[in-house]
């Protein structure tokens, strides 16, 4: 491992948390660096209480609202960006997203039925609406799966095609259903425009565990990734069991990216540009490419919420600004690539 390797990654680990340092004080609300600075180190190691106990309210604002939801915005965005990276690697496609499969619609479908249905439950830490999306995001990758699959192999195109069609039919039907049930369609729609407002620690206690060990085990696997992107039959010959890496890819993405929507709606760009930016920097090799999206793919979904809780009295959708900031940027990438290859 280079130095500079080693350098850039303290640089970007250390840029992470300082941006969710800086997104956490950062408010309508008159909070300082140093109130955040001593709340922090007060409720993770017990120091400076007598400051801590003087800030009163404000420390209820820092460790229990800004805190934990932009830990959880840079968790999601890093998870999002990872399985981007995973995508495009195994459809060896750029424009291939976490959503690509269906998820986004599946979750979207199982969201709609849940604020229609309106129970008032929990199941594993989960209110209706999130235990439906979850449901909702498992379904639609299982059932494009089985559809695109012949025999034990499921062909990236059949996938690619089968996801589209679920994405459009399921679309239709969330569309009926605000239709029919006019009363909810604004909860519906702000809820497919993503949002982490009144989000707390028990979402990032949900989403945490899917994080980890999604992550690691996706990390197992940058190497068949490398070679993955060669194309099937150079894996094969390289000793790579492609069928049986891509069973086990698109379960734990699908899981990872289940639970993250399943709290935070839709959230789209954040899984297709971060790995681009990250692929021009640091290159194509996934030990590198994976890490370094998910410090930026977080980054970037922090600074977003942030801005959406910011710049007006009424919270706009994180949908709305990453779609702002990622599409236009997008378009610049893929003309910067189009410009290299005339």
């Amino acid at each position: 491992m280079s130095r500079k390797w080693v350098a850039a990654s303290i640089i970007a680990v250390i840029g992470g948390a300082a941006v969710i340092l800086i997104c956490t004080f950062f408010g309508a609300a008159d909070v300082t660096i140093k109130d955040t600075l001593v709340i922090l180190a007060n409720k993770t190691g017990g120091f400076f209480e007598d400051e801590a106990a003087a800030l009163g309210s404000k420390g209820t604002i820092i460790w229990n609202l800004r805190f934990p939801r932009s830990l959880l915005a840079f968790l999601i965005g890093g998870a999002l960006a990872v399985c981007g990276g995973v995508y495009q690697a195994i459809f060896k496609n750029p424009m291939a997203d976490p959503f690509v499969l269906g998820i986004s619609s599946g979750a979207a479908f199982g969201a709609t039925i849940g604020i229609v249905l309106s129970i008032p439950a929990t199941f594993l830490g989960m209110n209706t609406v999130s235990a439906f999306a979850f449901a909702g995001a498992l379904a639609a990758i299982f059932f494009v799966y089985n559809i695109a699959r012949v025999g034990r192999q499921a062909n990236t195109t059949s996938l690619l095609l089968c996801g589209i069609a679920v994405n459009q039919l399921l679309t239709s039907i969330i569309s009926f259903v605000m239709l029919v049930a006019s009363n909810e369609m604004k909860q519906i729609y702000f809820w497919t425009l993503g949002s982490f407002s009144a989000r707390s620690w028990s979402h990032v206690v949900t989403v945490l565990p899917y994080v980890v060990i999604g992550l690691a085990v996706i990390f197992m696997f940058a190497r068949e990734l490398d070679i993955m992107v060669l194309g099937d039959e150079t894996a094969v010959r390289f000793g790579v069991n492609v069928e049986r890496n891509k069973r086990i890819l698109f379960l734990v993405t699908s899981l990872l990216m289940a639970a993250c929507v399943s709290v935070s709606g839709i959230i789209g760009f954040i899984g297709l540009v971060s790995p681009h930016v990250v692929r021009i920097i640091f290159g194509p090799v996934h030990k590198r490419l994976l890490p370094m999206s998910f410090l930026l793919g977080g980054a970037v979904l922090c600074i977003c919420d942030t801005i959406a809780r910011s710049v007006m009295e009424a919270e706009i959708p994180v949908g709305i600004i990453t779609a702002i900031v990622g599409a236009p940027f997008f378009i610049y990438l893929l003309r910067a690539k189009n410009d290299e290859v005339m």
